[in-house]
């Protein structure tokens, strides 16, 4: 079984990949060589609080009794405080913070964090570096501003599968190069404060001046609305490019201009206990691994206007072409109260692989967990696993939307999912119109050309909400075993 960990100089947390031999309800424990111990979890994950800066231990993790494996972790010492204040800036959430709080940052060494008291910090774009930390404290509130000229110049970025000029994020780390490895990395971005960005009043500003720059030019008639273009140059909440070994927690994440978090070409990025909020941002994704690996995100909430996750990797002949796909995501004890769920896709084609959810509530979404993609998209999503979820849905689709500029020869090949002890309700929040509706609990359905169908899905010991049916087209070689309908708690809903 596969150990992690990360630590703050008072605090461990531990986490674990679900056995394979896990049976349902399992109880786990874990047990620190200090007689520290934690009993009766429910979650394959853990925090240790109170421990001594600077100390190592060895934590035991067991199921059900048995001793399943064994990890040894350092905490770091105490870090010194950089009190941006000291560096001029003021909490009053009117006064422009930029240039405070970039000094701030780049006074910062490796034992150092920047440190936000209570009080709201405007700011325009910031641009961290590699082997420093920013805490933000209970009640302080890192607030970018809506005006599309505190986030310039623009940088190299990609945004829904091609690469561009996008405006920079609130906060930003790292240079994209699709063709080479991580030149940023060991940040830790943490407390218990909130980062939140200028949301849709700046996508609605940026778009505006993006429309002024394309003046003359003729829009592309294949997007799906005049907004596509001039928005595909909004920056992020949060821009991780080329980047390793970054763990953010603690913090509420919200109203970023587009998606929220968004790592690109990235590996080891760790999110936890994070909550995201972007109810009213159009394509306001919660967490997008794209063309990255080994990232991990658990015991997060997700109240998002687009996907609480968004798993990526370029589109059409320039995803294919720089082929670098996304791969060992693992997504666990996250729930969704508000959104679409769990997306792969739509801009799949680097391929997607390895990708294991479990113990997630997504419930209240549009589709639980959707794998999607164009007939241009080529490239792959293959070995999905869904473990011990309750889901609104479960969909492996052809979709129409983002759907312009080149075709690659050939469709996507989607196989190997595997379903296992998941509830699937049916009902679909349409969180536009804010209401409920019964569709398929589970909806199957390749592409048209042969070889192209939907292949190897398995469901295990699963159940349908009473009405939730099945939808099947273009697959082949599916296995249902459907143990039971049962009923899903939304009998008052007609």
């Amino acid at each position: 079984m596969t150990i992690s960990s990360a630590a703050t100089a008072t605090s461990l947390t531990i986490w674990w990949e679900q056995p394979d031999s896990s049976p349902a309800g399992a109880v786990y424990s874990v047990i620190l060589d200090t007689g520290e111990h934690m009993e009766g979890l429910r979650h394959t994950h853990c925090t240790i609080k109170g421990l001594e800066p600077g100390s190592t231990h060895t934590a035991a993790v067991y199921m059900n009794g048995e001793k399943t494996g064994t990890l040894s972790s350092s905490l770091p010492f105490a870090r010194k405080r950089l009190n941006v204040m000291d560096f001029g800036a003021v909490p009053d959430g009117v006064t422009l913070n930029t240039q405070a709080l970039q000094k701030a940052i780049d006074a910062c060494g490796g034992d150092e964090e920047v440190y936000f008291p209570q009080g709201t910090y405007l700011t325009g774009a910031l641009r961290l570096h590699s082997d420093m930390a920013l805490y933000l404290e209970k009640d302080a509130v890192l607030q970018g501003t809506d005006r599309p000229e505190d986030y310039l110049p623009k940088i190299p970025s990609r945004f829904e599968g091609i690469e561009r000029m996008c405006y920079q994020s609130l906060l930003n780390l790292g240079q994209m190069h699709h063709d080479q490895g991580p030149n940023a990395g060991n940040v830790l971005i943490y407390g218990e404060g909130c980062i939140s960005g200028g949301g849709q009043s700046l996508a609605l500003n940026i778009m505006d001046a993006e429309r002024r720059e394309m003046e003359g030019l003729t829009p592309d008639p294949e997007c799906e609305n005049e907004n596509t273009q001039p928005g595909r140059a909004r920056g992020r909440l949060i821009n991780l490019s080329n980047c390793e070994n970054v763990r953010i927690s603690g913090l509420t994440l919200q109203n970023g201009a587009s998606w929220n978090v968004h790592m690109l070409y990235s590996r080891d990025i760790v999110t936890d206990h994070c909550v995201f909020r972007s109810e009213n941002v159009w394509n306001g994704d919660g967490w997008d691994p794209d063309s990255s690996e080994n990232c991990t995100l658990f015991a997060c909430q997700f109240h998002t206007g687009d996907d609480s996750v968004a798993i990526k990797s370029g589109k059409n002949p320039e995803g294919c072409r720089i082929a670098r796909p996304t791969r060992f995501i693992r997504i666990f004890d996250c729930k969704s109260f508000y959104g679409l769920g769990v997306a792969i896709g739509s801009e799949m084609s680097g391929g997607v692989e390895d990708v294991r959810i479990w113990d997630c509530d997504l419930e209240h979404s549009l589709y639980g967990v959707q794998i999607k993609g164009t007939r241009k998209r080529g490239g792959y999503v293959r070995n999905v696993s869904v473990r011990d979820c309750v889901l609104s849905r479960f969909l492996a689709c052809a979709v129409l939307y983002n759907d312009d500029g080149e075709g690659s020869p050939t469709p996507p090949v989607f196989s190997g999912f595997a379903c296992e002890r998941v509830h699937f309700t049916g009902w679909a929040r349409n969180y536009w119109e804010k209401e409920e509706h019964m569709m398929p609990g589970i909806d199957l359905s390749g592409f048209d050309t042969d070889g192209y169908e939907a292949s190897d899905i398995a469901f295990r010991a699963c159940t349908l909400g009473d009405g939730a049916g099945i939808a099947m087209s273009r697959c082949r070689h599916i296995t249902l075993e459907i143990v039971e309908t049962k009923p899903t708690g939304h009998e008052q809903h007609s």
